[in-house]
């Protein structure tokens, strides 16, 4: 039975279809990469904002053509759209078989089975429970870079976010089934570990009553074939001495943060349900770069908030402009149904939100192109990720600088072959917008 599988969203969604297409692996299914040629159909959807929410509607309402041309035999919901919306789902679109909930997609097989046998089964665990998997995860985002989820859920309830709602709430995953599962990834030649969760900073608190992050990037380091140890979602409040301390001491992990501060008047934060004013985010940013001179700071922001005033765009822009982050993204506020924010008044309107939300990105456009092009002539190491079809000799790569699908790239020339996954020394020789270009360096390795 061929099984066509869609994933949305972020990348901790991705960890959990990497984990289901595992499952389903050995359970003898087999993984079509053409849906027309399926006899099921798996979307695992995102609901973090409106525009995923409709991603995700459209994907299943496509998808859901194919039974009508009888080749597709069932059609199965999974992930956030699924946990959130499953009456909804059931009532709207008829096509779809079955539902299974954020917590449940360990059952994704014997779901199957149900479907099989003509039921139509849903599945909605606890979201107090840690999905767990003895099935190997396959991976999709390449065999040297992925993704490890530390944990799942957030406490945090911020008033713009429904994750808790469809996620439950923090529960660190073991550090030993961690480990486990980085020695195997390192066995299938992953060269970086990307670690994930709604919150990684806070790893561990609940399982052994204090923040174990620094303790676990230490054993992650200590693993054979790792090579780059990179940190994401990183909550302010909760970066510690010692985790800096971890981050000076062990040379695998990346001199790269991501820091979601989402805002930076006072006002608008406590509004947020954030635990840091302006004045925390400048002394952490701050200490970070004293004590890692050569750190990237990543951060998202939230324009057009409930009440914004211009007068708080303003100071958000100020602030960019002194922080000077080496990598931002800026989302519009998206009002979403049974949050705190979507209570308050006046909302803004959306050509006041992407009017804002363009402000920030061309402001921040000139500081990135003032950082790259003071790195002329610098050596970095790069990760090399492919080679350019339409370019003879000019191989694609990512520095620790660059988390992958949100940042930058640097193209490297090289007259040497050089193999994907391979880390080479290359010197920079210019830069192209966001991107920077160079050569192999001589040695190159």
């Amino acid at each position: 039975m061929n099984i066509y599988f869609i994933s949305l969203g972020c990348d901790k969604n991705l960890v959990d279809s990497e984990n289901m297409l595992g499952i389903l692996h050995e359970s003898g299914y087999r993984i079509t990469n053409q849906e027309e040629d399926a006899d099921i159909i798996i979307v695992n959807t995102c609901c973090f904002i409106h525009d995923a929410k409709q991603e995700s509607i459209n994907t299943i309402i496509e998808m859901a053509e194919y039974k009508k041309s009888g080749s597709l035999k069932a059609l199965i919901v999974t992930g956030c759209l699924a946990e959130r919306y499953k009456d909804e789902i059931l009532r709207e679109i008829p096509e779809v078989d079955a539902l299974l909930g954020t917590s449940s997609f360990t059952e994704i097989h014997k779901v199957i089975e149900e479907i099989i046998d003509g039921k139509h089964p849903t599945r909605f665990e606890d979201l107090d429970v840690l999905p767990k998997s003895s099935s190997k995860r396959i991976l999709t985002s390449g065999t040297f870079s992925t993704y490890l989820k530390i944990a799942e859920g957030c406490d945090k309830h911020c008033t713009y976010c429904i994750i808790p709602q469809v996620r439950g709430n923090y529960r660190s995953v073991p550090m030993e089934d961690l480990l486990q599962e980085a020695k195997y990834l390192a066995e299938q030649g992953v060269k970086e570990l990307i670690l994930v969760a709604q919150e990684t900073t806070i790893y561990g608190k609940d399982l052994y009553g204090e923040n174990t992050l620094p303790r676990l990037l230490h054993e992650l380091a200590s693993i054979e074939g790792i090579e780059w140890i990179r940190i994401l979602y990183c909550y302010p409040e909760e970066i510690t001495d010692e985790l800096i301390e971890a981050m000076i001491s062990e040379p695998k992990v990346c001199r790269y943060l991501d820091i979601p501060i989402q805002h930076a008047s006072d006002r608008i934060l406590k509004l947020m349900g954030r635990k840091t004013s302006k004045a925390d985010l400048i002394h952490i940013i701050n200490t970070l770069r004293e004590k890692l001179p050569d750190i990237v700071l990543r951060t998202t922001l939230i324009t057009g908030f409930p009440t914004e005033t211009e007068e708080e765009h303003q100071e958000l822009m100020e602030f960019v402009k002194d922080m000077k982050f080496e990598r931002l993204g800026v989302f519009t506020y998206s009002k979403e149904d049974n949050t705190p924010a979507a209570k308050l008044k006046p909302q803004i309107t959306a050509k006041v939100k992407k009017q804002r939300q363009k402000e920030i990105m061309k402001l921040q456009q000139g500081i990135v192109f003032t950082h790259t092009s003071q790195l002329k002539n610098q050596i970095f190491d790069v990760l090399i990720e492919g080679r350019l079809t339409d370019e003879e000799n000019v191989y694609i790569g990512r520095t620790y600088m660059d988390a992958p699908q949100v940042d930058g790239f640097f193209f490297v020339s090289s007259e040497r072959e050089l193999i994907s996954g391979d880390i080479v020394k290359a010197v920079v020789t210019g830069a192209n917008g966001y991107d920077l270009v160079g050569k192999l360096s001589e040695g190159g390795k």
